[in-house]
């Protein structure tokens, strides 16, 4: 007997009370795999139940990161979409140099002025290198755009160093400034982020970053994905310091990263992501790639999310 007939056959006699139950093994393993194919048992359907409930819940709950902060902010709405120890006080790098940049725009200084590299530059808090030799010239509006762009700290320093009444006079702009955005956890302690002590937490970064959105200049310095500077060792080359920007990918209306040992690697954008202009902050991941692997997971997360 074929084994539709079979099935149809046990089937029938089981309906009719004709048959008790099948009276052959081959009987009952062709009713099993029947009833396994088509009729869950109660425990799978609760474990089908399970799973849906834990994945509505995982969308809810937020995209699983790596970075131990983290904050989404919706930008026309202020809502907050997600969250992650986002009031906690960590040292945020590079991140830094977007205050810079705002102080020194603030100054009305002219961009055009040519700024030297001095041994003042030499980086003696974390002993980093730079492809700006000592005696390299660049205007200001240069050091600013390899600072935003490349994340180079020589550029930075000099920004600092150079600004009216020196570097403290620059520190105490930089921490006026925060005040004033309403940063109340933040502290800066020099202009590039190479110090641990520079710290802010996720919220107040999504206030660094609206404030900064708001100068055009830093906005294309921060997207720039090239720059060319004459030095005393021969041209040198410079790219964005931020995959995202690199790939091209993304909509990106400003950005900064940072990496220093205490910080682990952190990024903050300002990006239309899935139609939403939305604040994205990411504090001490463990390495690049996690940092640039959380920004996706967002990114999946609210392609995923009920609206």
């Amino acid at each position: 007997m074929k084994f539709g007939q079979k099935l149809a056959a046990v089937c029938a006699g089981m309906a009719l009370g004709l048959v008790a139950a099948p009276a052959a093994a081959d009987d009952i393993d062709v009713l099993g795999q029947f009833l396994e194919q088509n009729y869950p048992t109660p425990a799978d359907a609760l474990e089908h139940f399970a799973n849906d409930r834990l994945e509505a819940q995982a969308l809810v709950a937020g995209p699983l990161l790596s970075s131990q902060s983290a904050l989404i902010l919706n930008n026309k709405t202020g809502e907050v979409l997600y969250q992650k120890n986002a009031n906690r006080v960590m040292p945020i790098a590079s991140i830094s140099k977007l205050m810079t940049a705002m102080v020194i725009l603030d100054a009305g200084l002219d961009m055009n002025e040519m700024i030297t590299i001095t041994p003042a530059e030499i980086d003696r808090l974390k002993g980093t290198g730079s492809r700006l030799a000592i005696g390299t010239e660049l205007s200001r509006g240069e050091m600013l755009h390899l600072s935003l762009m490349s994340s180079e700290n020589r550029a930075t320093h000099a920004l600092g160093r150079t600004y009216p009444g020196g570097m403290p006079a620059f520190v105490a702009a930089m921490n006026r400034k925060a005040q004033d955005l309403g940063m109340f956890s933040s502290r800066f302690y020099e202009p590039t982020g190479l110090d641990f002590r520079n710290v802010s937490t996720a919220h107040d970064l999504s206030r660094l970053v609206d404030a900064a959105g708001r100068y055009p200049l830093i906005r294309s310095n921060s997207i720039s994905n090239y720059g060319s500077v004459a030095t005393p060792r021969g041209r040198q080359n410079y790219r964005n310091s931020n995959a995202l920007v690199r790939e091209g990918a993304w909509n990106i209306e400003l950005q900064k990263t940072g990496y220093i040992r205490e910080a682990g690697r952190s990024m903050v954008l300002k990006a239309n992501v899935q139609n939403q202009p939305v604040t994205i902050v990411l504090l001490n991941s463990p390495s690049s790639a996690t940092r640039v692997n959380d920004a996706r997971k967002i990114e999946t997360w609210m392609v995923q999310r009920p609206s």
